[in-house]
């Protein structure tokens, strides 16, 4: 893996329904993820916070909670990306709410044509302004990405798609919406929910999805939002949803992604100190980026 990583901060919480969550990267930061890493031979750079904008008043623009500044964030944080990548480096994306993935993947798309992506999280984050029910862009990053939805999220960076849905893998769904479903059906996307990760086990579930994305592809990149840990093991998440990847189940999927050696970007989101427990999400959070960054116990 590239040991040279630039890591960017988003404190953007205007995507999602509750706040607190743009304090996300201060916490993973806080938690000793540069120690961390530094710690397994890598050498870090902060380029510290995308700058995001705080409106005064509520805005909602076609069923889209905050559009202008979360499009402003996300054009940001697309440039930064794609700068890192044009350096030879790796970006590693700490959040903020997942619609910050917009940004991430219209980056990373700008130098892997053919992106693979691994998503990790409760959700499919596939709704639009037509079909979702909160108007939260945190639900929509994926469907942007791949084509749908405003265009102005679509075209962040200047072209779409980011991805084509035969290179996503979903793991870890336990909550989709019915017009979710209705796409992942009509793509053909593959999608392991916590159905297939008990009956088949991480390893197999892993093993398969990083033949998927790997397969014809010019990078990968790994999404993982925090709620996709059960609550218990990630208490300081904005949307918890029972019945989660247990903390073992997620480092041994980290694990299991170092030693593929697949990964070209990442991104953690969706920590939120203000719902957390003495920093546990954050804690969890670098101990996971240090599994799939290389760490070992022997």
């Amino acid at each position: 893996m590239n040991k040279k990583i630039s890591m960017i901060g988003v404190p953007l919480d205007l995507g999602a329904d509750r706040r607190g969550v743009d304090m996300g990267p201060s916490a993973i930061r806080y938690a000793g993820v540069v120690k961390r890493l530094e710690g397994l031979g890598y050498s870090i750079e902060d380029l510290g916070d995308i700058p995001v904008s705080r409106p005064s008043t509520f805005s909602e623009t076609d069923n889209h909670k905050y559009l202008d500044e979360v499009v402003e964030a996300n054009t940001l944080l697309a440039e930064a990306v794609h700068r890192v990548m044009s350096e030879g480096r790796f970006p590693l994306v700490l959040g903020g709410d997942h619609s910050i993935a917009i940004g991430t993947l219209a980056g990373v798309a700008q130098e892997k044509k053919n992106l693979g992506v691994i998503w990790f999280d409760a959700h499919g984050d596939l709704n639009t302004g037509e079909t979702s029910p909160s108007g939260n862009i945190h639900g929509m990053p994926l469907a942007a990405s791949l084509g749908y939805g405003h265009q102005r999220l679509v075209q962040i960076g200047g072209f779409a798609p980011k991805v084509k849905p035969e290179n996503i893998v979903i793991i870890g769904a336990r909550d989709l919406d019915r017009e979710e479903r209705d796409l992942i059906k009509r793509l053909g996307m593959k999608v392991y929910t916590m159905h297939e990760i008990d009956r088949m086990g991480m390893t197999r579930v892993m093993e398969e999805a990083i033949d998927h994305v790997s397969r014809g592809t010019d990078g990968v990149h790994l999404s993982l939002d925090l709620d996709g840990l059960d609550p218990h093991d990630a208490p300081g998440v904005g949307t918890p949803v029972i019945g989660g990847i247990s903390y073992r189940e997620g480092h041994l999927a980290m694990e299991i992604l170092a030693e593929a050696d697949v990964l070209t970007s990442a991104e953690f989101v969706e920590v939120n100190p203000i719902l957390d427990r003495e920093n546990m999400t954050a804690r969890v959070a670098v101990a996971l980026m240090s599994s799939v960054f290389g760490d070992k116990l022997l």
